[in-house]
């Protein structure tokens, strides 16, 4: 189904999908940020690093083997049938990245009175040659979701990185080791596979209904291949070899019946396969007096922000239902410099669009680094869908040019495709000041629609007045001509007289100015 063209207004209330996205139509991203405004390419460049990416299945719910990229296939569990692997041989500089969540088909292992279940995720390196192969390991960094929980309200918006983040999630806290270039300490630095052998290289034990994220980054002085096999209530070298060797897949890969809309492009999976790059480098100059400087990071072919500038990685194999690419980047690390002249204070923003017909949701949870004036600067950004966010204030000399660096390791359960600016203080004040009016002018009308017409108070009773009759006096018992007496003296109420009937009596004044007050409260003035 098309998704439809939408006023600007509107996209101010809704968002972009996340990473499961269909491509029947056009969908128009926007950053308030920029209205009026043009983005420019950085036309950066990749490495040539392979790296092993597990992503799916991104849902696991049983043993089997994730990815391996050895000659052959495996059968996979919802069909029965052989997939063939993503073959591919690593000698030299390599990476891996490894993302996936653990909820077991038996419901008794989810937890609750009940212990959870528990997986193993293993990455396990082969030596199909005859000499041994070694592998060194200069920085990495594996966690799951219990290890480095995530406090959501606790960490939206811009906040300083402290030393130890763990509380920032697994997939920012694998990505601040490698942004930092530090090698976990549960790590090995080093392992030898035995000629025509296998090697356990990490693991992590997982809980139900967990989350696991790894990264590494390596070399090796020989021809290996690698497999991610997930093992269900053991921990042993030979249990994990038994999953690779049994040539099963793991169950969870709910892609399998739309492979030919992966391959048209109209719908993207996760990725199973060896990505080419690692590292994204750019460079660029600007002249602020010419005006704000606008550039996409991390963008894809949907939201490159008119710059047709798409900074995702090839693959070079893959399993049949993964993604045609790199689509979520993750573990790539950027590094952009802005070379930037001009005068006066500007803010540093990261922004993420809003697309059609599409809620909001968190869409960046991660680190960055900032580097200007020889100082570094670590935050933690969250960020939902169609925010803009100040990083860092940044002065401007007349006459000078200001390097500013600014790189990030793209984490795991983030959505790419951001924008990062450099405005003037101003605008980013003035947009924040205006979509705090059309927040609050959304709550007043929404307000307005479920307000009850009537009145706070039941209408006042009528007032009446006593009328006396008095008898005729003495005198005009004398007096023939006077009126003759036709009743003793009796009280009578007065009669009540409509609002709406004029009358200049005193008595009636009362009543027509309590009925006036009652419609009015009536009408909500």
């Amino acid at each position: 189904m098309s998704l439809r063209r939408v006023p600007i207004l509107v996209f101010l209330w809704v968002s972009c999908a996340g990473l499961e996205i269909g491509l029947h139509g056009p969908s128009k991203a926007y950053v308030a940020l920029m209205a009026g405004q043009q983005a420019r390419p950085l036309n950066g460049t990749f490495n040539n690093v392979p790296v092993l990416h597990s992503n799916q299945p991104e849902i696991v719910t049983g043993p089997g083997i994730l990815v391996n990229t050895a000659p052959g296939s495996a059968v996979a569990a919802e069909s029965n049938q052989p997939l063939r692997n993503a073959a591919y041989t690593f000698n030299g500089e390599f990476g891996v990245h490894m993302h996936h969540k653990y909820y077991p088909k038996d419901q008794s292992k989810l937890g609750g009175r009940r212990a959870r279940g528990l997986m193993t995720l293993a990455l396990i390196a082969t030596n199909s040659g005859t000499k041994p192969i070694t592998l060194e390991f200069d920085r990495g960094s594996v966690k799951n979701s219990f290890e480095a929980p995530y406090h959501p309200n606790r960490l939206m918006g811009v906040k300083p990185l402290g030393k130890r983040p763990w509380n920032t999630g697994p997939g920012d806290a694998t990505a601040v080791q490698l942004l930092r270039g530090e090698l976990d300490r549960k790590l090995p630095e080093r392992i030898e596979i035995p000629p025509g052998g296998r090697t356990v290289v990490v693991r992590t034990v997982l809980p139900a209904r967990g989350i696991a994220n790894g990264l590494l980054r390596g070399r090796s002085n020989g021809p290996f291949t690698m497999a991610v096999v997930a093992a269900e209530e053991s921990t042993r070298d030979s249990d994990l070899f038994a999953v690779l060797q049994s040539g099963r897949l793991a169950p969870g890969r709910i892609y399998l019946n739309r492979i030919r809309e992966i391959q048209l492009g109209r719908v993207f999976s996760r990725v199973a396969g060896v990505a080419l790059g690692d590292a994204y480098k750019a460079e660029i100059h600007h002249d602020l007096s010419q005006g704000s400087l606008h550039v996409p990071l991390t963008s894809t072919k949907r939201h490159h922000f008119g710059t047709r500038d798409v900074q995702v990685n090839p693959l070079t194999t893959r399993m049949v239902d993964s993604a045609l690419n790199n689509v979520g980047t993750y573990g790539v690390r950027y590094d952009v410099t802005l070379n930037l002249s001009g005068a006066g204070p500007h803010q540093l923003v990261l922004s993420h669009p809003v697309v059609s017909g599409k809620k909001r949701f968190t869409a960046f949870r991660g680190s960055l680094q900032i580097v200007q004036d020889q100082t570094l600067q670590e935050v933690h950004v969250g960020m939902r869908s169609g925010e803009s966010l100040a990083l860092t204030d940044l002065n401007l000399a007349p006459g000078a040019s200001k390097p500013v660096k600014v790189s990030l390791v793209y984490p795991a359960d983030a959505t790419p495709g951001h924008l990062l600016s450099v405005v003037p203080v101003q605008q980013l004040a003035m947009l924040h000041r205006r979509q705090q009016q059309q927040r609050a002018a959304k709550v007043k009308l929404a307000e307005t629609k479920t307000r009850k017409v009537g009145p706070k108070t039941a209408p006042p009773p009528p007032t009446t007045r006593t009328v006396v009759v008095k008898p005729a006096s003495v005198q005009q018992k004398r007096n023939p001509t006077a009126a003759p007496v036709v009743a003793p003296a009796v009280v009578l109420p007065a009669v009540v007289v409509p609002a709406v009937v004029p009358t200049a009596g005193p008595h009636y004044s009362d009543v027509i100015r309590s009925q006036q007050q009652w419609l009015l409260q009536l009408q909500g003035r």
